[in-house]
């Protein structure tokens, strides 16, 4: 029966990478960035799932398939009793038809929430579109519309309760390419004073924060939270930036950790000599190759005792599997097919060449952070810092710090990516946050470095030729207080970064 359901459970995740997991109606994993592996073991089915914020252990009970849903009865360890966990191929499970209707039925309630909310204000051609325009990076998933009052005018933008919070924390990006179409379109006509953005209740906490850094000289921007059941309106302060709800990880002891693990690092290295260590915390390492990690150890409880045993597992791809004696050879196989495929001269048809690009930019500039800026100090270089917050959990790319000891933060893209000033505004805002109350000397970082008070810069990296139109669009919203600079680096940074392209707010566009 455990080997039935493993292969079940196999078979469908496999085919799911797009999906999510719910659990006790709470989504805990997205499948396109979470790991599993799934074993048998004294006759019991055990699905493991990780990702960067959470790890969970369930044995599976029962498995039943339906409509592209794959519902499992599941035990937490210590406990009989069982409950549903279910696994959906994909994220969104309407039909488009039924999302069309769905955001349709919001803009109309929009429209009528509008007209009692702001009733001096009249709303062009009397209703909201959720039309999608292509050319200028519109998307049917927020309903848009310019509100007029004489020469005055307000963008307006709202997305419903039933889109995922990440298109609710991507409204802003659209709202202010909105915000950007109707100033050109109105030059002359009316002026378009700023941005009414409308989300739904208990979801605005990322936009908040990014409100909160935008030059208000700019625009005026109002946050409201919509409940939709009653049309409810509550609008949000978007000048408070005192209320991020973060906390920083501590920097685990590098040098411990990997003596705890000593066993299974000669084990890696002795297969894949050039493999990336990465700490995690003290109880897990990770072992990488050009960013694409294909090992994990880490400690966990014996099913049944209170012991605590060292996993090794192997992998990509989302399946793993952990290192016993009677797979060591497939281990080994493995190893040695990652190490020829994750090469500059590798097979750019293979699948573990193409994995992860970000995470190998990544791993290139972590090594060489003064090719993006000749300021950066290379003693100091953090990977994937940790930083918590209230709706999510942020991985900062790099930090570091110049020369100056001024802090350093750079978000890093491998393709065209509409949101990445906005994602390099989150993680600039958390740095801010964690560094005005000296967390980051209190929690390991930056030893025997006397960091500036002045406020983190911020870079955006990606290949010149990837660096998506609206970019220069959004960073003229930003606040004159975030000093950013955009890198682009030559399209062949795998055989070394270097920039070809710079622009920052403080200068104008270069060839390097």
């Amino acid at each position: 029966m455990s080997d039935l359901l493993a292969r079940s459970l196999q078979q469908f995740l496999s085919e799911a990478r797009s999906g999510i997991v719910i659990e006790d109606g709470q989504v805990l994993f997205d499948l396109d960035s979470a790991q599993y592996s799934i074993s048998c073991e004294r006759g019991r089915c055990l699905l493991h799932l990780w990702s960067e914020e959470r790890n969970i252990v369930r044995q599976v009970v029962d498995a039943e398939s339906k409509n592209g849903v794959l519902t499992l009865s599941v035990r937490r360890f210590a406990q009989a009793r069982p409950h549903k966990l279910e696994i959906c191929r994909d994220r969104d499970r309407r039909t488009p038809t039924a999302r069309k209707a769905a955001r349709s039925l919001y803009a109309r309630a929009l429209e009528r929430v509008l007209r009692r909310h702001v009733p001096d204000w009249s709303l062009e051609g009397g209703k909201l579109s959720t039309t999608m325009d292509l050319e200028r990076s519109f998307s049917p998933v927020y309903a848009r519309g310019l509100l007029r009052k004489g020469r005055s005018a307000f963008a307006a933008l709202g997305v419903n309760s039933q889109e995922t919070q990440g298109a609710i924390d991507a409204a802003l990006t659209f709202g202010l390419l909105w915000l950007d179409f109707c100033r050109e379109r109105e030059a002359g006509r009316s002026v378009v004073e700023g941005l009414r953005l409308y989300v739904p209740a208990a979801s605005s906490t990322t936009l908040q924060i990014r409100l909160a850094h935008l030059n208000r000289e700019a625009a005026k921007f109002h946050l409201f939270e919509l409940e939709e059941r009653d049309e409810d309106v509550r609008e949000i302060d978007v000048s408070d930036t005192g209320n991020i709800n973060t906390r920083l990880v501590r920097f685990p002891e590098t040098a411990q950790v990997r003596a705890r693990f000593e066993k299974a690092v000669n084990t890696v290295l002795a297969a894949v000599p050039q493999a990336e260590i990465a700490v995690l915390s003290p109880t897990e390492l990770a072992f990488r190759l050009h960013g694409l990690e294909f090992a994990r150890v880490r400690a966990v409880n014996v099913p049944g005792s209170f012991q605590v045993e060292e996993e090794l597992i192997f992998g990509a791809a989302g399946f793993q599997a952990r290192l016993t004696d009677e797979n060591e050879p497939a281990f080994n196989e493995f190893c040695a097919t990652v190490a020829a495929a994750r090469m500059l001269d590798g097979d750019r048809r293979d699948p573990l060449w193409r994995m992860y690009p970000e995470r190998w930019l990544e791993s290139l500039v972590f090594k060489n952070v003064a090719a993006i800026d000749s300021r950066l100090d290379p003693r100091h270089v953090y990977s994937q810092v940790p930083a918590f917050s209230a709706s999510d959990r942020a991985m900062i790319d790099v930090l570091t710090c110049t020369q100056e000891r001024r802090l350093a933060v750079l978000e890093l893209k491998a393709d065209e990516d509409i949101h990445l000033p906005l994602q390099g505004l989150d993680y600039w805002a958390r740095v801010c946050w964690h560094h005005s109350r000296g967390e980051f000397r209190q929690y390991g970082y930056f030893p025997g470095v006397q960091l500036s008070s002045r406020p983190p810069l911020l870079f955006l990296v990606a290949p010149s030729l990837r660096m998506h139109p609206a970019v220069d669009t959004i960073l003229r919203y930003f606040s004159p207080e975030i000093e950013w600079a955009m890198a682009g680096v030559d399209e062949r940074w795998r055989e070394g970064v270097r920039v070809v392209f710079r622009k920052s707010s403080t200068q104008s566009a270069t060839k390097a």
